[in-house]
């Protein structure tokens, strides 16, 4: 049994969902392919995949060995990219995640400084608000904004934005001010439940986070949409700092509650962990993140000035 070519044919049926369309992926008998799988649970004594009509499944055990694999593999092709000189000078394509508004506010100015200082790399940015698995979706670097979970990915961290309140002038001027969050019972609120629970907004009070009850006049899942509608004087809204910049710069909203902000909320690079970093990896590992920190703490202290 070839090992490393039987963990290929398990990573190419977990990524495509079949065994069929892995023998297609592979330019592989399906008879093949199913072959290669039933020989290699039997050589790890242990079943992999729980196999239906529908659908393929990972044991527990098959998780943690695709994991394995994927290492293992990403390690080889390092090797063979480092003995070919790959890694002498940064060149190749890069897969690149990052929320959608993000993504085109701060990252993407990013990408295209660098890729004018790289004219050797291609970057492949996809923007999505859907966190990505870097392994299954063969992702190089992610932008992630939140707490991460304990895994094998390394972080590096960029700074951190903030959840704010805020309204138009105009409604403000009409319903007044709140002063306190529990204030906001008695406004009109447009959410964003993308960001947790639809009727229920969280503030720092007392030294403790509390979950207050609001009243939804209009619930949507973007973020956009709860801007445009806050401006148009619908009522009060809650977004990220970084999705509001410009609607704050231009004085179309303004910051409510700003003593009662929650907890700063972390924003990360990540990327898979490989002991042959590649160099365009690493390049561009190096030119963002210092880019990134400088946008953010001077959108931070653009924000503590509003």
């Amino acid at each position: 049994m070839d090992r490393l070519e039987s963990m290929q044919v398990l990573l190419a049926i977990v990524a495509a969902g079949s065994l069929s369309a892995a023998g297609r992926q592979l330019g592989m008998p399906l008879a093949t392919v199913s072959r290669k799988l039933s020989e290699l649970e039997a050589h790890l004594k242990t079943q992999l995949l729980l196999r239906s009509t529908r659908q393929l499944t990972l044991t527990e055990a098959g998780r943690n060995y695709v994991a394995a694999c994927q290492r293992i593999l990403d390690e080889v092709h390092d090797a063979e990219r480092a003995a070919a000189g790959e890694f002498s000078a940064p060149r190749g394509e890069l897969v690149v995640s990052a929320p959608i508004v993000f993504g085109r506010l701060h990252l993407l100015p990013v990408m295209c400084e660098f890729l004018q200082h790289y004219p050797d790399v291609k970057v492949r940015l996809a923007l999505s608000d859907r966190n990505v698995n870097l392994l299954e979706d063969h992702v190089d670097l992610a932008l992630r904004i939140g707490s991460l979970p304990d895994s094998g990915m390394t972080a590096a961290p960029v700074g951190t934005i903030a959840r704010i309140v805020c309204a138009s002038p105009v409604y403000l001027a009409e319903h007044g001010r709140p002063l306190s969050p529990y204030d906001l019972s008695g406004h009109g609120c447009v959410s964003f439940d993308v960001l947790g629970v639809a009727d229920r907004w969280r503030f720092s009070m007392g030294g403790a986070e509390v979950a207050i009850p609001i009243q939804p006049r209009l619930a949507t899942n973007t973020a956009e949409a709860a801007i445009d509608a806050a401006i148009a004087g619908l009522g009060v809204t809650c977004v990220l700092s970084y999705q509001v910049e410009e609607a704050l710069r231009t004085g179309q909203l303004a910051v409510l509650l700003r003593e009662f902000e929650p907890a700063a909320i972390p924003v990360s690079l990540l990327y898979l962990g490989h002991s042959y970093l590649p160099l365009k990896l690493r390049a561009l590992r190096d030119f963002a993140v210092p880019r990134l920190r400088a946008r953010l703490q001077g959108a931070n202290a653009t924000l503590m000035e509003q």
